[in-house]
C-alpha cells in the first residue's frame, strides 16, 4: 500500500494538467464564458447529487440491514455513486465526465463489481462473507488433480497410516 502512494502526487499533477488542457481545448472551442459555465453548472449538478446519492445510500444500507441481508451490494453501489457525484462537485470537466459516467446504471454496477471484488481481496474471507454474503464459488467438472499442495496433506487411500495417522473411512 505505501508503495503505491509515492505515484498520487505526480498522477495529482497529471490529472490537474489533463483538466488544464482539456478547459482550454474546450473554451477554444465553444467560448471562454460557455466553458466557465459548463464546469459551473457541473459543480452545481454534482453538489444536489451528492446529497440525493448519500440519502440513497444511507437507505439502501438500512433496509439491508433491517431485512437481515448483508449491506455490501448497497454499500458498494453508494460508494460508487457518491464517488461519481463527487467526481462531479470537482471543478473540471474530465472530472465530471468520470462522474457522470458513474452515475450511469451499467457503468455503476461494472464499478460496483470492481470495488467489491478490490474489497474481497483486501479483507479476510469472514468480513466479506458478512458484508457481501456467500461467495460464488465455480466448480470444474472433470478428473481431480491428485498433486498436493504443500499445506493440503496428500490423499490416500483408507487405513493407511500419513506420518503417524491412521486415516479412517468417513474422516
Amino acid at each position: 500500500m505505501r508503495r503505491g502512494l509515492k505515484y498520487v502526487p505526480p498522477a495529482l499533477l497529471l490529472l490537474a494538467l489533463l483538466e488544464l488542457t482539456v478547459f482550454v481545448l474546450v473554451g477554444r472551442g465553444v467560448g471562454f464564458g460557455f466553458a466557465v459555465l459548463l464546469v459551473f453548472a457541473a459543480s452545481l449538478l454534482g453538489l444536489v447529487l451528492l446529497r440525493r446519492e448519500g440519502m440513497r445510500a444511507w437507505r439502501g444500507f438500512r433496509a439491508a440491514v433491517e431485512s437481515g441481508q448483508p449491506p455490501g451490494r448497497q454499500v458498494t453501489d453508494g460508494l460508487v455513486g457518491l464517488l461519481g457525484a463527487l467526481l462531479l462537485a470537482l471543478p473540471g470537466l474530465v472530472s465530471g465526465v468520470v462522474g457522470l459516467l458513474l452515475l450511469v446504471p451499467p457503468v455503476r454496477r461494472l464499478a460496483g463489481v470492481g470495488v467489491r471484488r478490490a474489497t474481497e481481496r483486501r479483507v479476510s474471507s469472514m468480513v466479506a462473507g458478512d458484508l457481501f454474503g456467500p461467495r460464488r464459488v465455480r466448480v470444474r467438472r472433470g478428473a481431480p488433480q491428485s498433486t498436493p499442495t504443500p499445506q493440503q496433506p496428500p490423499v490416500t487411500e483408507p487405513g493407511r497410516a500419513i506420518e503417524g495417522e491412521i486415516v479412517e473411512p468417513g474422516r
